[in-house]
């Protein structure tokens, strides 16, 4: 009976925090399936499904250079092979089901992801006797940012990465805190191989990570990093990274970290790299109103960790990550996926000082409010949200009308704006000059200075270095506004961008007027004869 019974609260624990996890992951599902077909969230996601379309049409291939953004150059891509894969694998299991298995094997990767982390979390906590295993659990599943990397039609690197890291800062404090030998190898294996593999998928946010946590390891017992107990897991982290270098046969760029010239004017127009004040309320939005007090915690669970004898307060390493990763945050607003994720974490120990239980599910309760507060506005939008929403929903059918038009075996290069670009690119098939990434700068600088141009003969000259064929007009004022940030110069009294947009009758000769919709024109490239 009492297997019985405990057998039934796992079942209960589970499906609860299954369909919390999907719920929120899924919320956008309005905006991810229109009219039978399904778009993803952002640029990037484009970028990474062109990629997994070109794994699909040749397995085995691993992508080293995209020719499908900056054209004709193209551009040395960041992005790893692992997600393509993933990606890849899903579709492969969706094929008898559906003709569009890998568009919907792109929606709903991440979601997947972030549920096996949240499973993998439950099991964690459960082996770690959390006596607020669930905190943790409910601000996994509900925190926006943490949805936001891992939500429905959105696949990008961020969702394997919260899995990864997830698993290594688990893994890793487990084996520092279990006395059985065994069990504390199994670990630190685990450990070695997350954080190996979270290199691979991307070496920025995990290597930093990881160099701060072998730094503070190093500095408080040099033996917790080069102990003989440690080097099979050395030699596994080794052996998976040479594995990657082989695999992708290319050093990773850090142009991203640059601040100078036309980089630093794009990087501004990205929202994940901007800067989040500390006085910024999304701050609570994202975590809660216990964030407000975690500086008191983390002094409390340091002051008292000598006393801990079943290993309930967190690895010192812990509130360090957690610490670096807020002032990385302020930086740029990418690392708050990791911030949010180490601060669920280490959320059960932090508590562990308050001894009244009521008074920590009282608090937590409380502190949700802005979180809360944050749904209910997403999920219930006022008319002018919903209106917006709605509009994006209708042009990005209608741009990609235009864009399916531009299918042919041929190679037919168009220019469009940045944020357009990867999206067309995915439709038509076709290379675009611009593109989503800081590797493909030159490509959007061009693009930008074209839109802006009243010299028709410099436009027409960018025109026939890339060997454009098809150029896309949209709305006049955001890509004014976004080319001139972008070039730091004034708006001309006439750019093209104007004139396509507003008189396509008075189009340069060497453009010619050949379709639209309400969201945007499409113009040819005149043949000389």
């Amino acid at each position: 009976m009492q297997r019985l019974k405990r057998f039934a609260l796992i079942v209960f624990e589970i499906t609860l925090l299954s369909v919390l996890i999907l719920a929120t992951r899924c919320a956008n599902y309005q905006d991810i399936f229109v009219a039978g077909n399904v778009y993803f969230v952002d640029a990037d996601c484009y970028a990474r499904m062109t990629r997994a379309r070109l794994v699909r049409e040749k397995p085995g291939l691993i992508i080293r250079n995209h020719e499908f953004e900056n054209f004709p150059e193209g551009t040395t891509p960041h992005t790893t092979a692992p997600l393509d894969y993933l990606i890849l694998a899903l579709s492969l299991f969706l094929n008898p089901f559906t003709k569009h298995s890998l568009d919907l094997a792109g929606a709903f990767v991440s979601p997947l992801l972030a549920l096996f982390g949240g499973w993998f979390l439950w099991w964690w906590s459960r082996r770690m006797k959390f006596r607020y295993g669930w905190v943790m659990l409910i601000l996994y599943a509900i925190s926006p940012i943490l949805v936001h990397g891992t939500e429905l039609g959105r696949p990008d690197h961020q969702s394997l990465l919260i899995l990864l890291l997830t698993i290594a800062i688990c893994a890793g404090w487990s084996s520092q805190t279990l006395h059985a030998a065994n069990m504390a190898n199994a670990w630190r294996l685990t450990s070695a191989a997350a954080w190996a593999l979270a290199i691979w998928v991307s070496a920025y946010e995990p290597l930093v990570l990881f160099v701060i946590v072998m730094a503070t390891a190093l500095l408080l017992n040099r033996r917790v990093v080069f102990g003989r107990d440690l080097r099979a897991g050395w030699i596994l982290f080794a052996a998976i990274i040479a594995i990657a270098l082989v695999v992708e046969r290319r050093v990773p760029s850090f142009a991203i970290l640059q601040s100078t010239g036309h980089l630093k004017n794009w990087a501004r127009t990205i929202g994940e790299l901007a800067h989040v004040s500390p006085l910024n309320p999304v701050w609570l939005n994202w975590c809660g109103y216990l964030l407000l007090i975690t500086p008191i915690f983390i002094w409390l669970s340091v002051r008292t960790r000598k006393d801990d004898a079943r290993g309930l307060h967190a690895p010192l390493v812990v509130p360090v990550l957690l610490i670096v990763t807020y002032f990385l945050t302020i930086w740029q607003a990418r690392w708050g996926y990791f911030f949010v994720l180490i601060f669920a974490i280490a959320l059960p120990a932090l508590v562990v000082p308050v001894k009244s239980s009521l008074a920590v599910w009282v608090a937590f309760v409380l502190s949700t409010f802005p979180i809360l507060r944050d749904w209910d506005e997403r999920l219930w939008p006022n008319e002018a949200q919903l209106a917006a929403r709605v509009e994006r929903r209708i042009e990005s059918a209608q741009i990609r009308d235009l864009a399916l038009s531009l299918r042919s075996p041929e190679v037919h290069p168009f220019l469009a704006p940045w944020w357009l670009s990867p999206s067309i690119a995915y439709w038509s098939g076709q290379p675009g000059v611009a593109g989503s990434s800081h590797e493909s700068l030159n490509g959007i600088e061009e693009t930008a200075r074209f839109f802006l141009l009243e010299n028709l003969h410099e436009a027409r000259a960018i025109l026939e270095k890339r060997h454009v064929a098809w150029v896309f007009a949209y709305d006049f004022d955001r890509v004014a506004q976004n080319s001139a940030a972008i070039l730091n110069e004034p708006l001309p009294r006439e750019p093209l961008s104007r004139v396509l947009d507003r008189t396509p009758s008075h189009a340069p000769p060497f453009l010619v007027f050949s379709a639209q919709t309400p969201a945007c024109k499409l113009y040819r490239m005149a043949v000389e004869r």
